[in-house]
């Protein structure tokens, strides 16, 4: 199958086109930099030099290719409308990455009990609203003839076929570099679901082969609390005891989205229709990953 993957020189989308590359199929992928093509290349990915606003030249490999990964930004509506539009009554697949922040409740740290499923949604915050509504707009797809699908992942580590850093764990990490100190937002107590990366690759080529039309999946294989994690990453980096670090100093060195939403709110969620889809993920839980891998990369 010829897939054009977008975001091919990132974590998810280079790991996702190098899973591909060894599943067999023919790889083109959208990348921004002159530089990026020889590094695809690499991973047997042939580059597009481009971006994610040349309407004409996302359309273009649209149509040439047998199916279509979106792995760059999950808020770019632009783009997944020149997909839709030229994806529309092909039958073809259409892959689309998405967040769980989606249901992030920007705790400021605390936890909570509250869990979501794939067919009990909440309604978006206004801060996740616009994310939301691309996600609606690849699932109303179905309707126009696409094979369309949301993939939205959870917090991943491992690491990827590029050397690129996941969302979270590594601004983790390189704070507690800098200072010497390991630092979660507020008490920690907050949870994440998550999944490895090659685990999250497993699942982008099931879905590429067996996907239902119009279908939303949680990619997740497991949860951790931002303090577990951070105190895994204290012990191994031979540091002192992970602290506690109010919202608003933590938004002063991540930003008020990543402190808000991906460090420091809670998002908890179930992906069954990934197992009934014959998902088996199977990688290290990331406790153990932190503790025996995370710094070989």
């Amino acid at each position: 199958m010829k897939v054009f993957v977008t975001g091919a020189a990132g974590f998810i989308g280079s790991s996702i086109a190098a899973g591909l590359v060894k599943a067999g199929h023919e790889v083109l992928g959208l990348v921004r930099k002159p530089e990026q093509l020889e590094e695809v290349k690499k991973i047997g990915v042939t580059g597009v030099l481009g971006s994610l606003t040349d309407r004409d030249l996302l359309i273009a490999q649209a149509q040439s290719a047998d199916a279509v990964i979106n792995a760059a930004s999950s808020d770019n509506r632009a783009a997944v409308e020149a997909f839709i539009d030229a994806l529309a009554g092909s039958g073809k697949v259409f892959l689309h990455t998405s967040g769980s922040s989606i249901v992030g409740d920007a705790s400021g740290g605390e936890g909570t009990d509250k869990i979501y499923y794939e067919d009990k949604l909440p309604a978006p915050t206004e801060d996740k609203a616009a994310r939301v509504a691309i996600d609606n707009l690849v699932l109303d797809a179905a309707n126009k003839g696409v094979r369309s699908a949301v993939l939205c992942n959870t917090l991943i580590y491992g690491h990827g076929a590029l050397p690129r850093d996941s969302v979270q764990l590594p601004r983790l990490l390189k704070q507690a570099r800098k200072s010497g100190i390991v630092r979660h937002v507020g008490p920690g107590r907050n949870i994440w679901s998550n999944t490895h990366i090659d685990d999250v690759v497993d699942l982008y080529l099931l879905a590429l082969e067996k996907t239902e039309a119009g279908t939303f999946y949680f990619v997740e294989s497991g949860e951790a609390s931002f303090g577990e994690m951070s105190s895994a990453i204290a012990k191994a980096l031979n540091l002192g005891p992970a602290q506690d670090w109010p919202l608003e100093q933590a938004k002063e060195e991540w930003g008020y989205e990543m402190a808000s939403y991906g460090l420091g709110s809670n998002s908890r969620v179930r992906g069954e229709r990934a197992r009934k889809l014959g998902w088996q993920p199977h990688r290290p839980p990331v406790l153990d990953w932190i503790a025996g891998d995370m710094l070989r990369g």
